[in-house]
């Protein structure tokens, strides 16, 4: 059976984030630029493997001076970890279209593992005859974790940030064409 590779179509997909800003409200944010490769047995999804790499120097919030902050050592030290890198290491079939993507995410020099919600909205061709897959992933992860640690106590008792980041993406991906032999 041939494998079949999927790549990014990064005009119609997102990589966003959620995190508690004073514990009552959530600040939204996305990596604009990052890339999305998938290798299947086929079409069996339970068989793919996906690597993600995201740069971070391209995260924004709507506001320049936060992302500025997020860069620097307080959080990303993108000067030094420039780049996210998922790699997966498994997934497992949760039913009704849904499956669980388990791999590992390396950021800021650190790499543990995860495990990510996946829901498949199906396969169409577009009006060019290409095939499209696509694909809502949600997660949590602890930043602190990853070493991101950077909070302030609040007078209330509370803190600035959560440590949970909700993870939400909507993924396109491209199949690519099979290379036939002469």
């Amino acid at each position: 059976m041939a494998n079949t590779k999927w790549l990014l179509d990064p005009l119609h997909s997102e990589l966003g984030f959620k995190i508690k800003h004073l514990m009552i409200t959530n600040v939204s944010g996305a990596i604009k630029n990052f890339q999305v490769e998938m290798e299947t047995a086929g079409e069996n999804l339970t068989t793919a493997q996906v690597r993600l790499t995201a740069d971070m120097n391209s995260i924004s919030t709507n506001n320049e001076q936060r992302d500025g902050h997020l860069r620097n050592g307080d959080f990303f030290d993108t000067e030094n970890h420039p780049q996210l890198v998922f790699t997966s290491t498994k997934v497992e079939d949760a039913g009704s279209e849904s499956f669980t993507l388990v791999g590992d995410l390396s950021l800021k020099g650190i790499t543990k593992p995860v495990k990510l919600n996946v829901e498949y909205s199906g396969v169409t061709k577009d009006p060019w005859g290409t095939e499209r897959a696509g694909f809502t992933v949600t997660g949590k992860i602890k930043r602190s974790e990853w070493g991101i640690n950077f909070n302030s106590v609040l007078e209330t008792g509370g803190v600035a940030l959560s440590d949970e980041v909700k993870i939400n993406a909507e993924v396109q991906l491209v199949k690519q064409a099979v290379a036939v032999p002469a």
